[in-house]
């Protein structure tokens, strides 16, 4: 085994890239990363069944939107049959695999004799040592480690520590079926030692499967990589992570306008922490992150921790940067494409300068995209039903004012449309807000918007008056 670290991630393509994967995929890439090692990538996709093309593509679509690239090309877990089934034969050849011949009634009348004397359900290797020769005619059978029967199996876990399993527990189980199809816990030794895979980072749901793995490793005289078994997400609630607590497919998180900076930084916080630091860039976490900091108990997924953390994403990126991240991301956003054809040149020009105003008061991109009505719109304006409310008699009438007071002004920017203002509110005796709420109504169709000035010098001066216009004729 090299002195490079090699870690993999391998879904199974029976659905998207949930959340759970996402971040068992975060921590493999991270520790390749850290260490100036590679990260590989497999599809587990021996159910051929339940796995499909779309959900292939969707796991290869989330890790390249979340930025975690894998070295080479996806390695298929099914088109390496021929050498899992290889493999099985020649631990039939070392003897420490056997053919089985049991049928599944002998099988099923196992289960129950177990189940009779409150013992867990063991095949009972009555094929372990009989001669070949007994074996019924046509008849292909399974073949069977042949699992140490006395001692314990220890595993060694960079996360969890030594577990040891004792062996009567482990029974001689399947590794080639009787249809010649490799078992998954056959084929996944078989693929991480030609893979040259030093460290497996999997969820702690397989913890009881490395042991089981360890004793093909120690049968084929191959070296076990390093394990690491990390805690499963937990829901707010402390129960398994679920479609009801946000076990979605990562598109759903692209959809519901989370930068994937932020997304990896919450999921990296999930299970392991570097001092007090909350937020992190991917550079920080990559400088920081070891796979033995992780806790050994279970994360709980808080969406209202997420949404803040990509806020503080957002406000703290680049204006150009968020602009663009904005842009790339309406076709994935809700109604985002309809917002998507009123940016043209004009428009992405004022969502830059604008952009200030904007990012202080959006948690997402959703948020954000909302935001921006007043900088695509066309005029007339359609006012939502608070602008409308506000626009009343009385407002119409202190926008002719200002609209008179506005055409006076030759150098327009936020210093002097707000010198007029409060110049205005001064003479007229109104309070500021009484003026800023319809103008802000009249220029963006809605009751809430970034400062009313800076509105105004995004906009720009024809464009200003013109809908302000607008809302007294």
């Amino acid at each position: 085994m090299s002195d490079k670290v090699v870690t993999r991630f391998a879904p199974s393509p029976t659905g998207f890239l949930h959340i759970g994967g996402a971040r068992t995929a975060l921590f493999n890439w991270l520790y390749a990363r850290h260490t100036g090692g590679t990260m590989l990538l497999r599809i587990e996709d021996t159910d051929r069944e339940r796995s499909t093309d779309a959900a292939t593509a969707a796991i290869l679509e989330g890790l390249s939107w979340l930025g975690l690239k894998w070295e080479g090309d996806p390695v298929s877990q099914y088109e390496r049959a021929g050498r899992h089934r290889e493999v099985a034969e020649e631990l039939v050849g070392l003897g420490k695999a056997y053919y089985c011949y049991a049928t599944p009634a002998e099988l099923e009348e196992m289960r129950e004799k177990a189940r009779a004397e409150g013992r867990p359900p063991r095949y009972d290797g009555r094929w372990r040592d009989r001669d070949p020769s007994e074996a019924p005619e046509g008849v292909p059978g399974a073949i069977r480690i042949k699992a140490p029967t006395e001692g314990e199996t220890l595993v060694r876990d960079l996360v969890q520590g030594d577990v040891r399993f004792p062996n009567k527990d482990l029974d001689d189980f399947i590794i080639l079926r009787s249809d010649g199809n490799p078992t998954y816990m056959h084929a996944v030794v078989v693929d991480d030692h030609d893979m040259g895979v030093t460290h497996i980072i999997r969820g702690d749901d397989h913890l009881t499967n490395a042991a089981r793995q360890t004793i093909i490793y120690d049968a084929m005289g191959w070296q076990v990589p390093e394990m690491a078994h990390i805690p499963l997400i937990h829901g707010a609630d402390g129960a398994k992570l679920s479609k009801r607590h946000g076990a979605l497919g990562v598109e759903a998180y692209r959809a519901m306008g989370y930068l994937p900076e932020a997304l990896l930084n919450y999921l990296a916080r999930l299970g392991w922490s570097h001092g007090d630091d909350e937020v992190m860039s991917i550079a920080q976490m990559t400088e920081w992150f070891d796979i033995t900091d992780v806790n050994k108990g279970a994360a709980r997924f808080d969406f209202a921790k997420l949404e803040a953390l990509n806020g503080i994403h957002m406000r703290s990126m680049d204006d150009a940067a968020l602009t663009e991240a904005l842009l790339s991301a309406l076709p994935y956003l809700p109604d985002g494409e309809a917002l998507a054809t009123g940016f043209d040149d004009a428009a992405r020009e004022r969502l830059l300068r604008a952009m200030p105003g904007l990012k202080d008061r959006a948690k997402t991109l959703i948020e954000l995209a909302d935001n921006t009505y007043y900088l695509t719109a066309r005029r007339p304006l359609q006012l939502d039903e608070k602008a409308t409310t506000i626009l009343d008699d009385a407002a119409r009438a202190v926008l002719k004012d200002v609209l008179t007071r506005f055409q006076d002004i030759s150098e327009w920017n936020a210093q002097t449309t707000e010198a007029a203002i409060r110049e205005y509110a001064e003479s007229s005796g109104l309070k500021l807000g009484k003026i800023a709420q319809p103008l802000r109504a009249a220029l963006t169709g809605r009751a809430t918007s970034p400062g009313v000035f800076d509105v105004l010098d995004v906009l720009g001066r024809e464009e200003s008056l013109a809908r302000i216009g607008d809302q007294i004729d």
